[in-house]
């Protein structure tokens, strides 16, 4: 049985995790509308309040912060003690965007709210590759009967460029790059699907038929949601997976070798830190706790930690 640690609790579905060299651990409070940081010694202090939906949040070259807002997607649903992502509220609704915050002054800043044109809906989760450029996915907006479909975006820092890569997608959540960097695998929430595409360049990718069935890596049986996910140092896809409530582990030729469990059905994201990379941080939003455990496989270390 896997032993977990609690690092923090009291927090307002957690997400994003970023553990930094520092051994503080910096994530978001999505329906505490905030980026908290979770500092060695276990205090927390709020980085910076966020309108909106703070979601995805990843570390850039500059040693700022870069984060999915959704706008705001999701409402607060409470039962049973469990916190939910509730139904789709337009009157908190702010529209999506990517953000960029100084991690010492608290300092927010809108990067993109468009792409062509196209109001962005839900961004979601984020990944630097080795040049600075980032992906990230649109998750989207369920509302009624009305269900986007949206896609996987790549942008640049300076606010100089943003793509939109692979349209379409089916509620796009968790992104990650493989350790050599030319493989970029995304998590379809509803479907339970884990997909895959070969990057060929900055912002581009070798995009088959979406009824290629060597675009998609793995799918898991049953009522499983998929949520956030990173990429391991040995190449598995490590899949916050809902309603199974835990982690599941994918290898790169898309064999399930476990799902390690967490007891929290709306397990949402992991990342890796420690000295080794080998302590693996997840967020369990239902219970709104920060958990570590030590990660069975080698760590990794993404880009600009």
């Amino acid at each position: 049985m896997t032993e977990f640690v609690e690092v923090a609790n009291g927090l307002r579905f957690p997400e994003g995790p970023v553990a930094l060299p520092d051994g503080s651990v910096v994530l978001v409070e999505m329906m505490g509308r905030c980026i908290t940081r979770i500092m060695p010694d276990l205090t927390k202090q709020t980085v910076a309040e966020i309108a909106g939906g703070p979601n995805g949040l990843a570390m850039g070259p500059d040693g700022a912060l870069y984060l999915c807002n959704n706008g705001g997607s999701f409402s607060e649903t409470t039962y049973n003690g469990v916190t939910y992502p509730g139904p789709f509220d337009p009157s908190i609704y702010i529209g999506g965007r990517i953000q960029r915050v100084d991690l010492n002054t608290g300092e927010v800043k809108d990067l993109y709210t468009h792409c062509d044109g196209q109001q962005l809906r839900g961004p979601n989760d984020i990944v630097f590759d080795k040049s600075g450029g980032f992906w990230f996915t649109d998750h989207g907006i369920r509302h009624g009967r009305i269900y986007d479909l949206t896609g996987i975006y790549y942008a640049k820092i300076d606010g100089s460029m943003i793509r939109e890569v692979i349209f379409p997608c089916q509620a796009p959540n968790g992104i990650g790059i493989s350790p050599d960097g030319e493989t970029l695998y995304w998590a379809e929430t509803f479907t339970g699907r884990v997909h895959k595409a070969t990057i060929t360049g900055e912002g581009e990718v070798e995009r088959k038929s979406m009824r290629d069935p060597a675009s998609c890596l793995a799918g898991l049986s049953g009522l499983q949601y998929l949520d956030s996910l990173a990429v391991d140092g040995d190449g598995n896809i490590c899949v916050a997976t809902l309603i199974n409530g835990g982690v599941t582990v994918i290898s790169k030729t898309g064999e399930i070798l476990e799902h390690i469990a967490t007891g929290d059905p709306i397990t949402t994201n992991i990342c890796f830190g420690g000295p080794d990379f080998q302590t693996a941080y997840v967020t369990l939003s239902g219970r709104g706790k920060l958990v570590s455990m030590k990660w069975p496989y080698k760590g990794l270390r993404l880009n600009f930690l």
